[in-house]
């Protein structure tokens, strides 16, 4: 085993190295500022729209539809997804190997990664199938089909069903699960064994797995809100205790930005190259904006309009990044980088980030139990964080998969095949909490970004749709706000 990986592991690095270094980067802000420029900068216009709907009527029992989901059972689905270990853990290696000028091209990537999201929720509403039983089939392989015609179509989306079902229903899943097991591992001084937790966590999810989209609905709108603010109390409590290092925090973010080779060393070229590879792949693999994975949930939200989803999407890759990954990063450089932090120098970052002490996977449990003051409360703090970011994701992702698996095998086979594929799926979930995951993160790497190849291009093709429905939404706006005025008159 230990032979194939280490076989394995410098092919998927290497490829991960191109795509990361010079064809995401391209492409994610490419489309990201091409929606921005097409829809007049929809995540500005239509931010407060967003937020009032997701908030406005915010419920923590939405109840079980009628098939599909209600608009914010499909945005706690999505942001289930969304919000994981690449928030913490993914975070912290960003930061690690790119520096804190990593986070400012993350900012940079969730900024026009907020119109891309609108594009995909909206294709994802306009192509999505509602079968027989009133059931939801959607995401984006129907959309790639509707941007290519014919076989190569066919072949595109199938070879993006395969990738997205091998990136996040089963290797996703084994990272995500390794996650959990390791932090729990650690915050109980080893006194749980990684095995246990793994048996426990495929039990949960087999009980999840069984429920359905419902369930899965039904669990994401009750823990995602819960979590996240809870993550967030922590966070701005760590913040009080560092209040004067805020300012210094910022200005490292971005210093580093652009001239990351002051703390990392080496040619200036090459360092930024780390900070921005480290800020496009770990930002996507946060956020999942171009990456085609939200789309299956904000296909299931029953809305008048696919604009109306497209809006409520956006607000997640807010939360998700602006919100959640931004409370991490602060954290973590307000306690290790200054204020002559551990890790504020290059000599400091050598002895102690990566093969030292700190590493990604407990930078900011470090960073927490610094904070405290106790390495112990640091620990479990964010294990128990971590564990409900990391579980959400897990079934999410799951769902995700399954839509894809539905897709290439037919109606005709599609039950027998989910079961097969979910009994799977739980095999991943126990085997990644007791491997060493360095090679599943580069395998998930690799096809996530694979994903956003085929996804990209039907964005690309399928552009006059979403701007005729932003368009639209414009002007109904307009006419509602000219209505209203001639009322008042």
């Amino acid at each position: 085993m230990q032979a194939i990986s280490d076989f394995l592991l410098p092919i998927a690095a290497k490829i991960n190295q191109y795509l990361s270094d010079y064809i995401l980067f391209f492409l994610l802000v490419g489309i990201g500022l091409f929606y921005t420029v097409r829809t007049r900068f929809v995540q500005v216009r239509c931010f407060g729209e967003g937020m009032k709907k997701v908030f406005g009527g915010l419920s923590l029992r939405g109840g079980k539809q009628n098939g599909g989901l209600s608009s914010f059972q499909a945005l706690a689905t999505a942001i289930a997804a969304q919000v994981g270990t690449g928030n913490i853990v993914g975070a912290c290696g960003a930061i690690l190997i790119g520096g804190p000028g990593a986070i400012f091209w993350m900012w940079l990537i969730a900024f026009f990664g907020m119109a891309t999201i609108y594009s995909e929720a909206v294709l994802a509403q306009q192509t999505k199938e509602i079968q027989e039983d009133g059931s939801v089939l959607g995401g984006p392989v129907y959309y790639i089909k509707k941007a290519f015609k014919g076989p190569f179509g066919k072949v595109l989306a199938g070879f993006f069903a395969v990738a997205i079902t091998l990136a996040l229903g089963f290797m996703g899943a084994m990272v995500q699960s390794n996650s959990i097991a390791s932090s729990v591992n650690t915050a109980s001084n080893e006194f749980i064994p990684v095995w246990v937790i793994g048996i426990v966590l495929a039990v949960i999810c087999a009980f999840i797995f069984i429920g359905g989209v419902q369930r899965i609905a039904s669990v994401a709108e009750k823990i995602v809100p819960i979590m996240a603010v809870v993550y967030l109390v922590i966070g701005i409590v760590i913040l009080g205790i560092n209040v004067k290092e805020i300012p210094e925090t910022f200005g490292m973010i971005f210093k580093y930005a652009f001239k990351p080779n002051a703390l990392l060393g080496g040619a200036l070229g090459a360092a930024i190259k780390a900070a921005i590879s480290q800020g496009v792949k770990r930002g996507l693999f946060s956020n999942e904006a171009g990456m085609g994975s939200t789309p299956h949930a904000h296909a299931q939200a029953k809305v008048k309009t696919p604009h109306d989803q497209g809006v409520v999407a956006m607000i997640g890759v807010f939360i998700d990044t602006f919100v959640v990954l931004t409370i991490t990063a602060l954290v973590v450089i307000s306690t290790l980088y200054a204020g002559n932090g551990p890790l504020g120098t290059e000599a400091g970052l050598a002895a102690n980030g990566i093969t030292g002490a700190l590493t990604k996977a407990n930078l900011m449990q470090s960073a927490v139990g610094t904070a405290l003051g106790s390495e112990v409360a640091g620990n479990i703090i964010i294990a128990v964080c971590l564990t409900f970011f990391a579980f959400t994701t897990i079934i999410s992702w799951n769902f995700f998969g399954r839509q894809n698996i539905q897709y290439l095998v037919g109606k005709k086979s599609s039950n027998v095949a989910v079961i097969v594929y979910s009994v799977v799926a739980i095999a991943f979930i126990f085997l990644g909490s007791v491997l060493q995951n360095d090679l599943v993160w580069e395998l998930t790497d690799m096809f996530n970004n694979l994903m956003v190849i085929p996804n990209v291009l039907a964005l690309a093709f399928l552009s006059k749709f979403v701007v005729d429905e932003a368009s639209s939404a414009y002007a109904r706006k307009k006419e509602a706000k000219a209505e209203k005025k001639a009322l008042k008159k």
